[in-house]
């Protein structure tokens, strides 16, 4: 807000004129309540009418005022139409000659545009900021969909095909079907894509960027021909101009948080020279050139070296035009004017970068949660669906081996894969049931005995929903690994509750065929989700086996990724 008041004066204020009259305070005033959002509910037609019936009593900058106010009013390609013909009356009002009808023209389109670009890129910084979260949550919906027609097109369309295999005996063909199914689980998820943007503030800041840029350099370059330089001076003028306006462009150019232009060191100095050469021209000095510099001052430095040096080089050009014999009102309009072109331009690239940092900030919002959400799909496919996959296989080499016990067996597989196919239609959505420690701790006494193991287990005690719910995450865990690692022949579950920590202790006598490996993604996965919820997971090599302990503090929890939760009892 500070800015647009200060990009305001510096269009408005004329230094040869500084008692205003009544038309200009008036046009100021209504361009303060078009341009600041607060006052901004009084906006209606009536006020860009009435500044339509001022401009042309008030003074400097009034055109560009109205510019800027039809373009923040206006609305479609109306805007642009608008907005060109108060440029062509601006023309039509200054019609002394060419340099004046043109001068007069540039500046009331590059001042409106500054104008505008100041308010309206100030508003989409705040609406994009108020919405930032919005295309995280777009593209977390995205990858669930992504996700979802992924499973179902490989996970679903597996376990589909394991419930007709069952109906049909053929035990062979699901435990081959349940390795590649449980395989595909257990791959990592490719990398999601980039997050999906459709931002238009890009193409409204660049081009504003752009073309008051251009404006500037029209106006400048018209003078000088105007004035008649010698080729051997005009020449060296246009060229100066070129590079100094090429030189802001680059320093206002949207740049990452805490980035300088890359060969600032370079660059900047040699601005400074370039825009202080025209100072020293033979026959007058030619100021117009010190307000870029001074901007790119402003962009560049932080504002304790900024403020500072603006001042000197502006001190130090009101010193060289006196002692060049300019007339005091002269050299204090033109050092105004560098003042105002400072602020326009730094104002405008101020604005333009908030913009471009807030989209970055939005895509990287978005990156990250698109990230959380795949890895919280690929943990809960590994987990959920890894579990019944090697159910599926247990019981399909069972069927194999013992005929007689088949059809019990495929019933089971039947029963599993049914459950796993709502999984994986849940999973993607995140809407899976909880899962109970007593229905796992059932289903683990079962598939484990079918696998051949002699499982000991505890009771089940009263534990928050949330632990319960871990703990048999775990569990589930744990049988996976020993169906999959080990040939256990004992199996030990032990369950206890004290001093509002809960212990899990679960031990095999199987010796592990991954002995010397590092944990896997499943242990991973449960020891993030246990650390989450304030606990610690630990294995190790015991006694005659294997185990696997948890202490679980039952008072609190935190979600898998870090968010605290409330035990539900």
């Amino acid at each position: 807000m500070v800015i647009i008041l200060v990009v305001l004066a510096g269009v408005a204020f004329d230094p040869l004129a500084p008692l205003p009259g009544v038309a200009t305070i008036v046009m100021v005033i209504l361009q303060v309540v078009h341009s600041l959002p607060r006052p901004r509910r009084l906006v209606g037609p009536w006020t860009l009418v009435a500044q339509a019936l001022l401009f042309v009593w008030a003074g400097q900058g009034a055109p560009g005022l109205l510019a800027a106010s039809v373009l923040l009013i206006a609305r479609g390609p109306a805007r642009w139409v608008l907005t060109g013909a108060v440029v062509a009356v601006t023309g039509l009002l200054n019609t002394a000659d060419a340099y004046t009808c043109v001068n007069a023209m540039v500046n009331a389109l590059t001042q409106g545009l500054v104008v505008f670009g100041v308010t309206r890129l100030n508003d989409l910084r705040t609406e994009l900021d108020a919405a930032r979260h919005e295309l995280a949550e777009a593209s977390v919906a995205e990858e669930r969909e992504r996700a979802s027609r992924e499973f179902e097109s490989v996970l679903g369309s597996s376990l589909s095909a394991i419930t007709a295999l069952a109906a049909q005996g053929r035990a062979g063909e699901i435990v081959a079907l349940a390795r590649r199914a449980a395989a595909r689980a257990r791959q990592a998820p490719p990398a999601p894509a980039q997050p999906p943007f459709d931002d238009l503030t890009p193409r409204l800041a660049l081009p504003i960027l752009v073309t008051v840029h251009l404006g500037f350099l029209i106006v400048s370059a018209v003078f000088l021909w105007r004035a008649a330089l010698p080729p051997a001076v005009l020449a060296p003028g246009l060229l100066i101009l070129a590079g100094v306006t090429g030189l802001q462009l680059r320093h206002s150019w949207p740049r990452p948080p805490g980035v300088r232009p890359a060969y600032a060191g370079w660059t900047l100095p040699l601005q400074l020279a370039l825009a202080l050469a025209p100072l020293f021209f033979p026959e007058r000095p030619y100021p117009q050139l010190i307000g870029f510099a001074a901007g790119s001052l402003l962009i560049v430095w932080t504002r304790w070296a900024a403020f500072p040096a603006v001042g000197a080089v502006l001190a130090a050009t009101a010193v060289a035009m006196a002692l060049r014999g300019v007339a005091p009102a002269e050299n204090l309009y033109w050092t105004f004017n560098a003042l105002a072109i400072a602020v326009m331009f730094h104002g405008l690239a101020l604005h333009t970068d908030m913009v471009a940092q807030v989209r970055q900030a939005r895509l990287a919002l978005a990156g990250i949660a698109l990230e959380r959400e795949r890895r919280r799909i690929a943990r809960d496919v590994h987990d959920l669906l890894g579990y019944s996959l090697s159910a599926i296989v247990v019981k399909g080499e069972l069927a194999v081996r013992m005929p007689e016990r088949s059809a019990e067996q495929l019933a089971d597989i039947t029963r599993i894969a049914e459950r796993a196919i709502a999984d994986v239609a849940a999973i993607p959505r995140d809407s899976g049931q909880t899962l109970s420690l007593a229905t796992e701790l059932a289903s683990a006494l079962e598939v484990l005995s079918t696998a051949g193991a002699s499982v000991h287990a505890d009771p089940v005690v009263e534990l928050p929903s949330e632990i319960d719910a871990l703990l048999a995450m775990v569990l589930r865990e744990a049988a996976t690994n020993v169906l999959r690692h080990s040939r256990a022949q004992l199996c030990r579950i032990e369950l206890t509750s004290q001093d509002a920590t809960a212990c899990l202790r679960i031990t095999n006598d199987g010796v592990a065929d991954t002995d010397a490996a590092p944990p896997g993604q499943g242990l991973r996965n449960l020891t993030q989700r246990v650390s989450a919820h304030g606990g610690t997971l630990h294995t190790s090599h015991v006694p005659g086996g294997y185990e696997l302990l948890v202490l679980q503090p039952t008072g609190f929890g935190r979600d898998a990724d870090g968010v605290e939760t409330v035990p539900r009892t």
